[in-house]
């Protein structure tokens, strides 16, 4: 919440009443203005227009005349009813004073004034049906928005002794959630992530994910092992998956002693990056199966325990951002895109990953991508940040 929108009208300039009463009225006017050029049908009366002046230059008579129905037409499909009838009287007014002027015959006039008043009608029609349709694709919209926040909350820029970020794009933009998964929590037992990628796309997609992240919120909590969290989501997965879906994750871990640990379930490895900033692939000591497939598979994932010191850095993403291709079917180079965007502010990294990453294939994602980064501040940031954070000392009363 912005201060200066909170106090601002109680420190501003003192007006007089009259010139308060003269703004407001202002205000309104310039307001009502804006609807009114926002509601205008501009295109489809500039066509209308040049049809008459086409016309009126020509003297052509019946040559012209059907073409004012691209008015109304036009604006069915961005304007309202009322601006659809306006623009199709408009039209008609038009072209019965443009057939008398041109001296059109009486029957070949009524026949296009006829087909004017039709084509304005069934395109007051579509508008409606337009205009229905919006609302509902903004209702869906709200109602996924409301999912997506409920499922993938966001992240604080501060969890822990951790600095944290996160960039999510769904493919289906309308739908603004996917199969991609991400959660990052404080427990008891230290700091826990996961990062994960479900088979398939679609409702089944999104379901499995919201599954995987209700066991993972709830063992994070319960289970001091981290391998126990992963056992967890695993047998939730066996009782609630057909025999042919997944979900390849990444499950890590800062416990208090302060060491890394990270569970890799078939999934892409996480990048480490050092305070020198050199960036690592974490690859796993034993390939392991993705979560759902363990019986198939025959082993358990196993454990790494990894240093994590002062200035390191964490990034776990999924399958989209490595698997994204420019027009020469290049895939996205995501470590050395790392190495060049690496700062220690999470959020500015990861913005200019996702702005680098867009580009490269040409402004629009083909899959779910999923990014989040965290960083272990060097104690000076941190002092610094508290220095400037701390109140502001109260003398004692004498």
């Amino acid at each position: 919440m912005s201060h200066a929108r909170d106090l601002g009208d109680d420190h501003g300039p003192v007006r007089p009443p009259s010139i308060r009463v003269a703004g407001a009225r202002t205000s309104a006017r310039r307001r009502a203005l804006a609807q009114l050029a926002a509601g205008t049908p501009v295109l489809p009366v500039l066509i209308v227009t040049a049809v008459l002046l086409v016309d009126l230059a020509g003297g052509a008579g019946m040559i012209w005349l059907p073409l004012l129905a691209v008015g109304p037409a036009l604006a069915a499909t961005t304007n309202g009813p009322r601006g659809v009838v306006c623009v199709g009287l408009l039209a008609t007014v038009l072209g019965a004073l443009l057939g008398v002027r041109d001296g059109v015959p009486d029957r070949e006039l009524a026949a296009v004034l006829s087909a004017l008043v039709a084509v304005t009608l069934a395109s007051g029609l579509a508008s409606v049906l337009r205009g229905r349709r919006e609302r509902v694709l903004a209702a869906v919209r709200s109602v996924a928005e409301t999912a997506q926040h409920a499922l993938l909350r966001p992240v604080p820029a501060h969890v822990g002794p951790f600095q944290a970020a996160v960039r999510y794009s769904a493919a289906a933009a309308e739908a603004r959630i996917g199969g991609d998964l991400y959660a990052l929590i404080p427990t008891p037992h230290g700091v826990r992530l996961i990062v994960g990628d479900v088979r398939g796309k679609g409702l089944p997609a999104v379901g499995t994910a919201a599954l995987v992240l209700g066991v993972f919120r709830e063992a994070a909590h319960d289970e001091p092992d981290l391998l126990a969290v992963v056992d967890r989501i695993e047998r939730s997965l066996a009782r609630n998956l057909a025999h042919d879906d997944f979900v390849t994750a990444v499950v890590a871990g800062y416990p208090p002693d302060g060491h890394l640990e990270v569970v890799n379930c078939g999934h892409a490895p996480p990048l480490l990056v050092r305070a020198s900033g050199t960036v690592t692939p974490v690859e796993p000591d034993l390939p392991s199966p993705p979560l759902g497939l363990r019986d198939l598979a025959g082993h358990s994932p196993g454990l790494q325990e990894l240093p994590f010191a002062e200035g390191d850095q964490l990034l776990l993403y999924t399958d989209g951002v490595t698997e994204a291709r420019d027009h020469g079917r290049a895939f996205y180079p995501l470590t050395e895109g790392l190495e060049r965007h690496v700062t220690r502010e999470p959020a500015r990294t990861l913005s200019a990953l996702h702005d680098e990453l867009l580009a490269h294939v040409g402004g629009r994602l083909h899959d779910d991508a999923a990014l989040l980064l965290i960083r272990k501040p060097v104690a000076s940031e941190t002092a610094v940040v508290s220095e400037v954070t701390a109140p502001a000392a109260v003398p004692e009363a004498r």
